[in-house]
């Protein structure tokens, strides 16, 4: 028995048809919306940036503080 290609798994195979008429969809009708969707997209990747920053702060902040706590005689 060869090595299972992960390719080949009909779920796999399920997700790239739906992509594909999804984004078939999109370029034909990618032109009435194009300029407010972009702003949309802009706006949802802003969002999501500052929540990952913060994230990545605040973790940074407590990992600092433990490690000033720890005693090193």
């Amino acid at each position: 028995m060869g090595p299972l290609n992960p390719l080949n798994d009909p779920a796999v195979i399920y997700l790239r048809a739906m992509l594909g008429v999804r984004l078939d969809r999109l370029r034909e009708d990618g032109d009435r919306d194009a300029g407010a969707s972009a702003i949309e997209w802009a706006i949802i990747t802003a969002i999501l940036a500052l929540i990952a920053i913060t994230i990545g702060a605040v973790i940074q902040r407590l990992i600092t503080t433990k490690a000033n706590s720890i005693k090193t005689e």
